[in-house]
C-alpha cells in the first residue's frame, strides 16, 4: 500500500506545538519545501528547526528545489494575485519532474510530511507539491492543521 504525503504549516504555532502536531499525527520525516529554509519565527530556521526535529525523533530533509522560486514570490508580494502565483508556481514545478519524483521516492520510505510556513494549505505552494507527488506515486494528500486532518484522495487531485 502506498503512504499517503501528509502537509502541515506552522504559521500561528509555536516550535512545541508543531513538533507536538507531527508526533500525534505518526510523523517521523518533514520534507521541508522553503526554498529558503529561514524564519522569523523562533525554532523554524534551519538549524533550530532540524534540531528541534530530531530531538523529538523526526528526520529533516530541505528539498530546496521545490520551493517557490523568488521572482513569484516578489510578484506575489507586490500584486497579490493568488491565480498569478499559482500559475508562475506550476510553470516552475512542471520542469521539476526528477526533483518531485525524488521527494515522492523519499516520503514513500516514511511518515513523510511537507512543511512550510503557511497554515492554510490552500495559499501555499506545498498543496501543489504534494498534489504532484500523489499524481507521481498514487498516494493520498492528507493536509494536517493544528486540530484536524483533511484527506484529498487522488481521484480529487486536479491540478
Amino acid at each position: 500500500m502506498t503512504r499517503p504525503i501528509y502537509t502541515f504549516g506552522y504559521e500561528g504555532l509555536t516550535i512545541d506545538r508543531f513538533v507536538a502536531r507531527l508526533l500525534s499525527a505518526g510523523m517521523d520525516l518533514v520534507i521541508d519545501v522553503r526554498a529558503t529554509p529561514l524564519s522569523r519565527k523562533r525554532g523554524f530556521s534551519k538549524v533550530a528547526f532540524e534540531k528541534a526535529l530530531a530531538e523529538a525523533g523526526i528526520s529533516y530533509v530541505h528539498a530546496s528545489s521545490m520551493g517557490c522560486p523568488k521572482d513569484v514570490r516578489d510578484r506575489y508580494k507586490r500584486d497579490g494575485s493568488w491565480s498569478i502565483y499559482t500559475a508562475g508556481f506550476m510553470t516552475f514545478l512542471r520542469g521539476q519532474d526528477s526533483s518531485v519524483a525524488e521527494v515522492a521516492k523519499l516520503a514513500q520510505s516514511k511518515n513523510a510530511c511537507l512543511v512550510c510556513f503557511e497554515a492554510d494549505y490552500n495559499f501555499c505552494h506545498r498543496m501543489f507539491v504534494a498534489r504532484a507527488i500523489a499524481r507521481k506515486s498514487g498516494c493520498d494528500v492528507i493536509h494536517l492543521t493544528d486540530r484536524t486532518e483533511i484527506v484529498e484522495s487522488l481521484g480529487a487531485v486536479a491540478a
